[in-house]
């Protein structure tokens, strides 16, 4: 958990905060709108209330939301968003678990082949390594002023199931359902939030090192970089000097 924890932080770290925030705002505009598809309270409907979540987490504009709700709904006039997921493998049998947002399911399906198959992956049938992973809420904290142990009452007092220590970071586990909740109650406590989203962890990690690994961080990247893509998740287990020689 923690070396996926570590890479994705790493890569929003080297990216210029214009680059993160047009490339992120533009994922989480399409995330909200796949969702609104199925009603725009998000009392009733978890998944966009989820996606606001995140959508707020990272400082998107209150108008932005609105106005890709407006769109998921039908209100406002734009393009038809789905979202939907392929499973697959990447160098060394790894599993892969790729969520996307997209308003072409065949042009997706044919990029995210092709990335696969172009650097030591293929594309699996439905199903195949999904069964590999777990749901989860996970709220990244950076290391501050806050003592651990502070952060850690805090965390299992609002209900989360774990809290985890990084070199430069706390990563809070719960349940899915109590995602939102949890942020709140840590927002309230004056607890800074550098993420708060849903995750899928692998129940079984694969060990790469040496060429493999590297090979697999770059497939990483670039299923990642694309524009449907909301996220990739993996099993694999990399240590993490590998991780930082390749984000250098």
């Amino acid at each position: 958990m923690s070396g996926h924890s570590k890479w994705h932080r790493i890569k929003r770290q080297k990216q210029s905060e214009d680059q993160k925030r047009g490339k992120i705002f533009s994922k989480l505009s399409r995330k909200v709108t796949g969702a609104a598809r199925n009603g725009r309270d998000p009392e009733r409907n978890s998944d966009l209330r989820q996606a606001i979540s995140d959508a707020k987490a990272n400082n998107m504009p209150k108008d932005n939301i609105e106005r890709a709700i407006l769109r998921g709904t039908g209100e406002l006039p734009g393009t038809e968003f789905f979202e939907t997921t392929y499973e697959g493998y990447g160098p060394g049998g790894v599993a892969l678990f790729i969520d996307c947002v997209t308003d072409n399911k065949k042009r997706t399906t044919s990029e995210i082949r092709h990335i696969l198959e172009s650097n030591g992956g293929k594309m699996g049938a439905e199903g195949c390594v999904s069964y590999l992973f777990k749901k989860i809420g996970s709220i990244i904290i950076p290391k501050g002023d806050i003592p651990e142990m502070a952060i850690y009452n805090a965390a299992i007092e609002a209900g989360a199931l774990d809290i985890k220590e990084e070199d430069d970071f706390y990563e809070v586990i719960t349940e899915p359902s109590n995602l939102h909740k949890v942020t709140e109650l840590l927002s309230k406590r004056d607890i800074q939030i550098e993420e708060s989203e849903l995750n899928y962890i692998p129940t079984i990690e694969k060990n790469l090192e040496g060429k493999e690994a590297r090979k697999l961080l770059r497939l990483l990247s670039l299923l990642e970089d694309l524009d449907d893509t909301q996220k990739v998740y993996s099993n694999f287990n990399i240590p993490d000097s590998i991780i930082e020689e390749m984000e250098a």
